[in-house]
């Protein structure tokens, strides 16, 4: 006898591949860095903040005599810009994947919304877990209404079994689901690079602070020698400082963005149990 092999059944997923441009993952690192070098040049390292060095200019003048804390970290040399920006961009992919798990995780708890979906497709109210889907929105509510569409095709077809009709939800449900978890994850992958990297520019500004430090030390004697290395190594301190800070940050926000989407896939994959249980229980 001829194996039975499913009917081919035209996908009608509601859930449409995003095509948004993905540019503010090359233009805002770029961008951040070169406000990070307006903020360190002409702001840290205004004329005004110095006794010393006024009159230079160019790309990175020399000035000396720090008036505050704040224009000491101009003194710390080209590194701390880069940091500057690290940080910069840091917060810019923060406020971007904040706004996209927000509008991913739906108007209200996804934990709910599957109850209810779950109520009415016990009472074979196919149209009305389709409504909650409209309310809900989100990741979790559109994998939803993909499957809930494919489930309510399946419901009419006379042509597959039980069986047949179930992997055509799961692979509906599989194809939704494919489309909304790259969006999730997107723009990621640089909170974790900074997070490894903004330390170690710390420390590469450190060292060449200490080195720049230890190299004046030798053009000096007396009292004047230690002023000068005390001050070298905490303007180079200021390195480290904006490293670990910028490093601290960008490890916490990567451990609640990666929490928050596990919680969303879950529900997600929740949703998807929940098509083929009830399909399989109701329509055997």
């Amino acid at each position: 006898m001829a194996d039975i092999k499913p009917t081919a059944v035209k996908a009608s997923t509601s859930v449409q591949p995003h095509r948004a441009s993905n540019a503010i993952s090359w233009i805002a690192p770029l961008a951040c860095i070169i406000l990070g070098y307006v903020i360190w040049r002409f702001i840290i390292g205004s004329p005004d903040n110095f006794k010393v060095g006024k009159e230079n200019g160019g790309f990175w003048p020399d000035r000396d005599g720090a008036i505050g804390g704040l224009a000491k970290m101009y003194q710390g040399g080209i590194i701390v810009p880069i940091l500057i920006g690290c940080f910069l961009t840091v917060l810019t992919f923060v406020i971007e994947r904040l706004l996209t798990v927000i509008k991913a995780n739906g108007t209200g708890n996804n934990a709910e919304f599957i109850r209810k979906v779950q109520y009415h497709l016990a009472n074979k109210e196919v149209d009305n877990a389709l409504a909650e889907c409209d309310k809900q929105k989100g990741s979790v509510g559109n994998v939803m209404k993909s499957g809930l569409r494919k489930y309510k095709e399946m419901i009419g077809n006379n042509e597959l079994s039980t069986e047949q009709k179930v992997l055509n939800i799961q692979k509906e449900v599989e194809e939704a689901t494919a489309l909304e978890l790259p969006m999730l994850e997107k723009n990621l992958v640089f909170l974790s690079t900074i997070a490894s990297v903004a330390t170690l520019l710390g420390l590469l500004g450190t060292v060449l602070g200490m080195i720049r430090s230890f190299s004046s030390l030798g053009d000096s004697a007396g009292p004047e020698a230690s002023a000068r290395l005390s001050q070298g190594i905490s303007e180079a301190l200021y390195n480290t400082a904006l490293g670990i800070g910028t490093s601290a940050v960008a490890i916490i926000m990567y451990n609640i963005f990666t929490t928050k989407i596990d919680g969303i896939t879950f529900g997600i994959d929740e949703s998807g149990f929940t098509l083929t249980q009830s399909f399989a229980a109701n329509y055997k």
